[in-house]
């Protein structure tokens, strides 16, 4: 499949792109960015032939079938349309748009123009987190209980940078990043009925926040947190996912990230665990899981070409982009109202 690319700096280049070259099906033939040195530079790294500074030249393209967006999310509204317009399928990075709203139309007007709409919450793509998704579903791990999903990171002030302007970005940590453990958790335990969150300002001086827990009700009874944080260390935070249940438990290191790594134990019973007054904790091993682990990235285009030659939904759809916002800006309303917001 013939693809452009509209922006490509932070992570089309860092991540998306390479991910992209190791497809079979992918040929990149064209790539815009309102910065032509960056047009260069990227163009000539991965071989991309046509180079443009104009996205409406890219879309003017006839020989391109698809295109992937990975810039500000302010500029993915429009920039959808055209390429909805064009006849384009769209692959575009999260959040899909700054508001409810807004994200609903560009859903409908995909469909109207009988254009794909694929949104990049590449973590459901992680080998180890298939893995989990099949162990629960499977009844592993008994009724689903609690999960957690941390992603944090070290991002401090600097100047221009659209994730740290609300206007741009529509939010800081959670915006950013809880977003994916948000995606994920709903992934394996289903949707959300309640949403409360505690989140602000608490380091760093820009107006988006940089610290930000969401508890979660999910429609199965079981609970959930997120944790993001914009103020800790890179090492420090090990990109934790934790699931819980009548059974034992699924504990994830490291798979929370960008990079197919990771590991992940099973503490497992193979039936409902009795009452045990003594509390010794005995009885269940710890057992390494394997998985197949593929660059998400690739598994991600790969499922999107997929859902273009099936004339499919996508797993990430346009709908699932919209669930994990409508969380998201729940957990500000709470924050803002002091209150559990009901979805």
């Amino acid at each position: 499949m013939n693809f452009g690319i509209i922006g490509c700096g932070g992570i089309a280049d860092r991540r998306t792109i390479p991910g992209m070259i190791k497809s079979n099906e992918v040929n990149l033939i064209a790539i815009q960015d309102i910065n032509p040195e960056a047009v260069e530079r990227v163009a000539k790294k991965y071989g991309i032939p046509k180079k443009y500074t104009s996205e409406d030249e890219l879309l003017s393209n006839n020989d391109i079938e698809a295109v992937y967006i990975g810039t500000p999310v302010y500029l993915h509204g429009t920039q959808i349309k055209k390429a909805a317009d064009a006849g384009k399928h769209i692959l575009c990075e999260k959040p899909l748009c700054l508001t409810e709203k807004e994200t609903e139309e560009i859903i409908n007007y995909c469909y109207k123009k009988d254009v794909v709409l694929q949104v990049g919450f590449m973590m459901r793509y992680h080998g180890y987190h298939i893995k989990a998704k099949e162990m629960i579903d499977s009844g592993k791990l008994g009724k689903p209980v609690m999960g957690r999903g941390q992603l944090t990171c070290w991002y401090p002030p600097i100047p221009g940078a659209w994730r740290q302007d609300p206007a741009k970005g529509g939010g800081g940590a959670l915006m950013d990043m809880a977003i994916h453990t948000v995606d994920i958790l709903r992934y394996m335990f289903g949707e959300v009925t309640a949403v409360s969150s505690f989140n602000g300002t608490t380091i760093h001086n820009y107006p988006v926040e940089d610290s930000g827990i969401i508890m979660l009700r999910f429609e199965n009874g079981a609970y959930g947190i997120c944790d993001s944080f914009f103020n800790i260390p890179d090492e420090a935070a090990k990109g934790v996912l934790e699931l819980y249940g009548t059974r034992g438990s699924l504990i994830a290191e490291g798979t929370i990230s960008q990079v197919a790594g990771g590991r992940m134990v099973a503490y497992l019973s193979s039936e409902d665990k009795g009452y045990d007054a003594q509390q010794e904790r005995t009885g269940i091993e710890a057992e390494e899981i394997k998985a197949e682990l593929k660059d998400m990235y690739l598994a991600e285009v790969e499922d999107f070409i997929d859902a273009v030659k099936k004339k499919r939904k996508p797993m990430n759809s346009g709908e699932e982009a919209l669930k994990n916002l409508k969380i998201i800006l729940a957990a500000y309303e709470s924050q803002k109202k002091g209150k559990t917001i009901h979805l």
